[in-house]
């Protein structure tokens, strides 16, 4: 059955860059089925490579909207902080430079095969459109809904902007049919491509008003007000989206002293806060572990859960595909690779002699101690002699210690040496004091090998006398908690003697915090043994999770009592003593200056401040030198996470990444060559990766057609499936990583409506308008054939009317969210959206082959 936009099948012919592969008659099935198999090999060789560049694209995309500007903000008491917020709005980066990364190779298919055409319309750059489009609504969706964990769900955080860009993704196509089919058949005026085209700003324009609530008045707007709660705020009507409820605790109060209206700065202080909790969370799972040991987790998990742009799951997931590992661990094993090659090289070159530790703290009768120094680096089987002697602070030599030189000998293969120090003890009260030893000369009998004395070079030795019972203080007048830490330690520490068992009473005052409601009240009683100078009062912290908390208690010291142990438990005060007792105790224990502590609780912004700026993740897929990039670009890495089991140990690279690697090697070291991101700010890198996917791409669009011609496929069939196909790969992965970590489903669904809009009005927009200028220029018209397209184009905004409608009914109660939910929800939306996409690709082939009436 022939119906009258029926075509058949065009032979084969020369492409924008490729040749005609000669002879193309009478060929026979096996000389076709080899001409296939190349043409369809070189298109999947030629897909990879446009993944790699699109890698380095995204990348550069990623550095140029994570550009931060400094906004000052006035909290509640009237002083001002200044945050750094990013430049660029979420949704206008999301449908611009994000979308354009997204849907480059499509677009510019579009525009290389008008040109090559010689500005005649083709129809495997706007098949290839349409057939992406369908793709990325019907099966990526239907990919992100079953791929969530049973009985979780993933919502749409920002609705408005879903609409908007949902409705204009639908128009987009209906505008498509008109103007080939309605305004003027078969004809483009100059008027309808370039309003295509205009319909790009109108698209960004809109959502950006939906998504700032510009002009809509009070009942989108958010509005803040005190409430008559401390530290709360109260959200007037509008603010929460379809089905959002609050979280009771008052996400409201995030925005507490907000000045401004600005939507950049509320997102600001959301994140703030998300990583402040993921700081608890790590605080509560390690509280013995050391600050830096912490941050660097923390780094890793802010990162990790923190929120992660389109560009960034683009990235990781053509990363992971091709063998180049996770993108976040890869450079945090980097960073801590380079510090200690930075260290490696250090010792390669020196060895360096140091006192093992710098400093010692020693009673006074100790007698004899060691002192230990220790080389590091360069050749260990040397011989080395380095010379030491002692030198007096406050405490004399021959009165308070023997004076001591020597020369210590480091036999071949020895790191550690030891010699001896004496401390001369007495009867007589003084103060703590305290004297150096130097390392005062090295060396060596190889000439060849470079030495030297390294920090510390100079060690200090403190007498802390034990014939006082000790002077009772803190090491400082204040310190801070945060309210998250759960028990504050407070350390108590005793100097100028440590003779005998001393008890000494404390208590807790209340200040701005409250007793038993931002901490416990404590008060009791610390021991000091003999020749103990240190011990520890501790208060639990009531975590009450109050934004920016400020609030003061008071530790005060008693005074201390001097206890003599006899036998059994008989105790005597020393009150109670004998005069002659008294003397024999040289002294009675007495309170320092800093007997009363000021404790602050209040939650680090500088450290969560510091993470905000580590966890840019323009910083995790940026480069910085050509040489950084040839290194990742040879290196192979595990290609999944694994379970959280696993994390901890180090993953080997699979057969299958080690496959993939060596399959985009050649594009991995070409592509190299790309300027770093770094340089011009990333838009060097753009520049030169847009470059890189036009030239990809006029040779995927070669490669198709050369494909359907051989084995006489057309070329509308072709785009709508291997062509569409082959682009929306990463896209699909992208998508499934980003469903699945993200807490809502903006980066799975918002931008896939956004990016089909994004398509048609810049691929067709800049297409067309371009042909009919240049027809117009030559007095002839730019002819367009509706044919197949714009059967496809209204069967996609038929189906694409359907999903929509899906997606928008799982947000009722009894599914929850857009993805996920109960097993056999997700499963039968899955199945629906599927088989939207199977049914677009059926009808458009058999239309396109004459077995159906097209229009």
């Amino acid at each position: 059955m022939i119906n009258g936009t029926c075509e058949p099948v065009k032979g084969c012919k020369a492409g924008v860059i490729l040749p005609l592969w000669t002879p193309v008659d009478n060929l026979s099935a096996g000389d076709q089925a080899a001409r296939a198999i190349v043409y369809f090999v070189s298109l999947m060789f030629m897909f990879l490579g446009v993944s790699i560049i699109a890698d380095r694209f995204m990348a550069a995309i990623e550095v140029i909207t994570s550009k931060e500007r400094e906004v000052t903000i006035k909290k509640p008491n009237g002083e001002t902080a200044v945050v750094s917020v990013r430049i660029w709005n979420e949704t206008v980066s999301n449908l611009t430079l994000m979308a354009l990364g997204s849907s480059a190779p499509e677009i510019l298919l579009s525009i290389i095969e008008v040109m090559g055409n010689k500005f005649n319309a083709g129809e495997l750059g706007p098949g290839t459109i349409v057939g992406s489009a369908a793709f990325n609504l019907f099966v990526i969706i239907a990919i992100c809904m079953y791929v969530i964990p049973d009985d979780e769900v993933r919502r749409i955080k920002h609705l408005r902007v879903f609409f908007i860009t949902a409705t204009w993704s639908i128009f987009a196509y209906l505008w498509m049919y008109l103007i080939i089919s309605v305004f003027s058949y078969g004809v483009i005026d100059i008027w309808e491509g370039i309003l295509t085209l205009l319909f790009f700003p109108a698209t960004v324009l809109t959502a950006y008003i939906a998504d700032r609530r510009i002009f809509f008045g009070k009942f989108l707007s958010k509005k803040y007000r005190a409430s008559s709660h401390k530290g709360a705020m109260v959200v007037s009507e509008g603010d929460m989206e379809l089905g959002e409820k609050s979280n009771g605790m008052g996400d409201d109060i995030l925005f507490k002293g907000l000045d401004s209206d600005d939507a950049e700065i509320r997102e600001f202080e959301k994140h703030r806060r998300e990583y402040i909790e993921i700081l608890r969370d790590l605080r509560r799972k390690n509280p013995t572990m050391e600050m830096k040991a912490l941050e660097e987790m923390a780094e890793y998990e802010v990162m990790n859960r923190g929120p992660k742009s389109r560009a960034f799951y683009r990235i990781q997931a053509t990363r992971k595909l091709t063998g180049g590992g996770n993108v976040i661990k890869k450079k945090m094993e980097r960073k801590s690779s380079l510090q200690d090659l930075k260290v490696a090289v250090e010792d390669e070159d020196t060895t360096r002699v140091f006192f093992e530790p710098g400093h010692y703290t020693v009673m006074e009768n100790i007698g004899t101690f060691q002192v230990t120094v220790s080389r590091q680096g360069g050749n260990l089987d040397s011989l080395i002699h380095v010379e030491y002697r002692t030198e007096d602070g406050t405490a004399n030599a021959e009165s308070d210690y023997e004076y001591a030189e020597g020369t210590l000998t480091f036999q071949p293969g020895e790191t550690h040496k030891q010699f001896d120090i004496t401390i001369i003890d007495d009867d007589i009260f003084e103060e703590d004091e305290h004297f150096y030893v130097r390392l005062t000369g090295i060396q060596t009998e190889d000439p060849l090998l470079k030495v030297q004395l390294a920090n510390p070079s100079m060690a200090t030795i403190m007498i802390l006398d034990d014939d006082h019972a000790g002077i009772f203080h803190f090491n400082d007048k204040e310190i801070s908690f945060s309210e998250s830490c759960g028990e504050a330690e407070i350390k108590v520490s005793r100097t100028s003697g440590a003779r005998g068992k001393v008890k000494i009473p404390y208590k807790t005052i209340e200040g701005t915090a409250k007793g038993n409601k931002d901490y416990i009240e404590t008060e009791g009683e610390l021991t000091f043994d003999n020749d103990n100078t240190e011990a520890f009062i501790n208060v639990r912290i009531v975590d009450d999770e109050e934004y920016e908390k400020q609030e003061t208690f008071y530790v005060e010291l008693g005074q201390p009592k001097l206890v003599r142990t006899g036998s059994g438990e008989e105790t005597k005060l020393l009150e109670d003593m004998s005069e002659e007792e008294r003397i024999a105790q040289l002294g009675k224990p007495r309170l320092g200056e800093a007997s009363r502590l000021a404790v602050h609780i209040q939650e680090s912004m500088d450290t969560v401040d510091k993470l905000l700026k580590k966890a840019n993740l323009s910083l995790v897929v940026g480069t910085s030198s050509w040489r950084e990039q040839f290194v990742e670009a040879i290196t192979v890495s595990a290609g999944d996470d694994g379970d959280e089991e696993e994390d901890a140990e180090e993953k080997l690279p699979s057969c299958m990444d080690y496959v993939m690697h060596f399959l985009t090697l050649f594009w991995k070291v070409l592509f190299a060559f790309v300027p770093p991101t770094d340089y011009w700010g990333g838009w060097l890198c753009f520049t030169f990766s847009i470059i890189g996917i036009g030239l990809l791409t006029a040779f995927i669009g070669d490669l198709a057609g050369s494909f359907g011609c051989t084995i006489g496929m057309k070329d509308s069939v072709t785009a709508i499936s291997f062509v569409a196909l082959g682009t929306s790969l990463p896209d699909t992965f992208a998508s499934k990583v980003a469903a699945i970590g993200d807490k809502y489903a903006d980066s799975s669904i918002g931008n896939v409506t956004g990016s089909n809009a994004v398509n048609v009005f810049l691929g067709i927009g800049v297409a067309w308008s371009i042909a009919a200028i240049y027809h117009a220029a030559n007095g002839t018209k730019f002819e367009v054939n509706p044919g197949s397209l714009a059967f496809s184009v209204t069967i996609f905004i038929v189906f694409a009317i359907i999903a929509i409608i899906v997606i928008l009914i799982r947000r009722t109660p009894a599914v929850g969210g857009e993805l996920g939910g109960n097993p056999k929800y997700k499963v039968l939306s899955s199945c629906i959206l599927f088989g939207l996409w199977v049914m677009y690709v059926l009808l458009s082939s058999l239309e396109s082959y004459c077995y159906i009436k097209g229009f």
